[in-house]
């Protein structure tokens, strides 16, 4: 892992799963960690359980562009994990989807532009790839918002580049929580169809996967962990035999916005990615507006196929009960 002795380190949405699993990680590091978020509680929180000075908080709003500037001052990486990520409400609220998730995180490349952080990571999901709801389609926009500065920014001065994932598990409204909150509380969990599927990772890794593009990213990389899917029916009915309850899932059909399957990758980006063995790490496509240069020239594409969740390989039972027993544990 790059050293991170001394650096300052940004994390929007700072309060959710994701800033709190950094922080455990980077804790007992000589590191300044800011955290900035909007929820004042969520944050009093953080600040009595951590108890330590290395924490530093800002209230603020993403879509509040001056509310960034003196939490940016002399940072050296940024890690924008502040979203509207539930997908029922951003179906709902489109509209509000758009101020958090596209137009934020242009306010947070902007003013760590202007401060010249050396780093600056978007979180994204696997709903940005062929997105059909709301949040899905803010999400590929504001992968979008991230490659179109990537490409402006001269001599590689600030390095832009995005960690894409799937589901992370026992983050903050994903599905795992709730069918343990519902099984603990007598109730069967309610899963929307029987052939859903999805990707699953574990929180460690996507703090492995964030540190990782740390040492490796180039200007305008996409990096994809190339994660294990397994059906949502199978996840329910693990944690009914991990908490010995005779009782079957309750079929409730999809809800707004949902996707039967998820990809992760897309067959076009896999043809422009470099294929490690954990990784995809997708290129970004420097070509520019002159468009007469694509009638001469084009790009070679061999036959791929998308990462998706239904022909991903497939976590086996022995190591689903294994992941599950330890998250119900933690």
């Amino acid at each position: 892992m790059k050293n991170l002795t001394n650096k300052k380190i940004l994390i929007t949405g700072g309060t959710g799963s994701f800033g709190n699993a950094l922080v455990n990680r980077l804790i007992n590091q000589k590191v300044e960690i800011r955290i900035f978020s909007r929820d004042e509680l969520k944050q009093h929180h953080m600040r009595v359980k951590y108890n330590n000075n290395k924490l530093k908080f800002f209230v603020g709003d993403i879509r509040d562009k001056a509310s960034l500037e003196f939490p940016c001052k002399d940072v050296d990486y940024i890690f924008h994990a502040a979203a509207l990520k539930q997908v029922p409400s951003c179906e709902f609220f489109p509209e509000e989807a758009i101020k958090t998730n596209i137009l934020g995180s242009e306010n947070v490349i902007k003013v760590g532009l202007k401060n010249k952080v050396k780093k600056i990571i978007g979180l994204s999901t696997d709903k940005a790839v062929y997105p059909i709801n709301a949040m899905g389609m803010c999400k590929a926009l504001m992968e979008k918002v991230f490659l179109a500065n990537a490409r402006k920014i001269p001599n590689n001065k600030t390095i832009i580049s995005i960690v894409r994932y799937g589901n992370v598990l026992m983050s903050r409204g994903s599905v795992i929580p709730l069918f343990i909150n519902q099984i603990k509380n007598g109730f069967q969990p309610t899963i929307t169809t029987n052939d859903m599927t999805r990707f699953l990772l574990p929180l460690n890794e996507a703090i492995n996967m964030v540190l990782d593009n740390i040492n490796y990213s180039k200007q305008g990389d996409i990096f994809i962990k190339k994660s294990k899917s397994c059906s949502v029916e199978q996840i329910a009915k693990m944690l009914l035999k991990i908490f010995k309850k005779n009782k079957n899932p309750k079929y409730i059909g999809k809800r707004h916005g949902e996707k039967i399957h998820e990809v992760l990758a897309t067959s076009e980006e896999i043809s422009n990615s470099i294929n490690l063995k954990d990784y995809f790490i997708i290129k970004m496509d420097g070509r520019d507006l002159n468009y007469q240069d694509y009638y001469i020239k084009g790009k070679k594409r061999e036959k791929l196929f998308d990462y998706a969740s239904n022909t991903a390989k497939k976590i086996n039972s022995k190591e689903l009960e294994k992941i599950l027993k330890k998250a119900v544990n933690e």
